[in-house]
């Protein structure tokens, strides 16, 4: 199947292609070992979490991979970190969710298909009600996706924050119907929060400098294996658990 126009009219045909979209694992290797190599960041874990995440990998149970949002230079240091981390050996099995304007150019896009994008429509760009449908429909994707065994990455406050990087935005409550709705397709995912900081920053809306990003810190909370029944209590529990996590990658920055 030829990969359909991202464009929000265009919703149906672009979920149906990426409910079975599989990006060329070797190729996605190949670019986390580079971006591995390029960007050095700080990895540090909760006490026994580092265990508990290569347990969990190991296990091949589905996983949504929560990180809060500073910059646009996070899907790099993110990938970095992957490759650094246990989270080598599932490059390849993660789709991570994407703003639809990352797809528009067709350069990018296969740079975001590689990675294992599944395009988002986002509320503040088109409007909440234009993207109701949309929104619903990604949601199913993803958890058919954990269903079928594959992670999830996302960054769940939504956008970048802009405000004060040493606090979590609002959670919306995406995050958890996507792990209720997978429950309900008979799988239970686990979630795993990781923290980022690129540093002190006098104005959060500046990007970090080449140097920033390539120390980022990141710090990983230990794996919640049982989440909540309630979409709602599942981001409660995930922004709290998220805090957690920034508060570390400030800590051992």
């Amino acid at each position: 199947m030829e990969p359909p126009e991202v464009i929000l009219d265009n919703a149906d045909t672009v979920y149906d292609f990426y409910l079975d979209h599989r990006q060329n694992r070797l190729k996605a290797l190949a670019a986390y070992a580079l971006l591995g190599r390029r960007y050095q960041p700080r990895i540090s874990y909760a006490a026994g979490a580092r265990d508990q995440l290569l347990a969990l990998v190991r296990s091949g149970r589905p996983t949504i991979y929560s990180i809060n949002h500073l910059s646009q230079s996070d899907p790099y240091t993110v990938a970095a970190t992957a490759w650094r981390s246990p989270l080598r050996s599932v490059i390849g099995k993660v789709r991570v969710l994407a703003k639809d304007e990352l797809f528009a150019e067709p350069g990018q896009r296969r740079k975001v298909d590689m990675m294992g994008g599944i395009p988002v429509f986002r509320g503040k760009d088109h409007g909440i009600r234009a993207v109701n449908a949309a929104g619903q429909r990604m949601m199913d994707i993803c958890a058919q996706r954990l269903a079928r065994g594959d992670n999830l990455a996302i960054f769940p406050e939504g956008t970048c924050n802009e405000v004060d990087p040493t606090q979590v935005q609002a959670v919306g409550s995406g995050i958890g119907h996507i792990a209720f709705r997978a429950m309900r397709l008979g799988v239970r995912p686990a979630l795993v929060s990781i923290g980022l900081s690129y540093g002190p920053r006098d104005d959060p809306s500046i990007l970090p400098t080449k140097e920033e990003a390539k120390s980022a810190s990141f710090y990983f909370q230990p794996p919640i294996a049982e989440l909540p029944a309630k979409p709602g209590d599942i981001a409660r529990v995930a922004r709290t658990d998220l805090q957690l996590a920034l508060e570390g990658a400030i800590a051992n920055y």
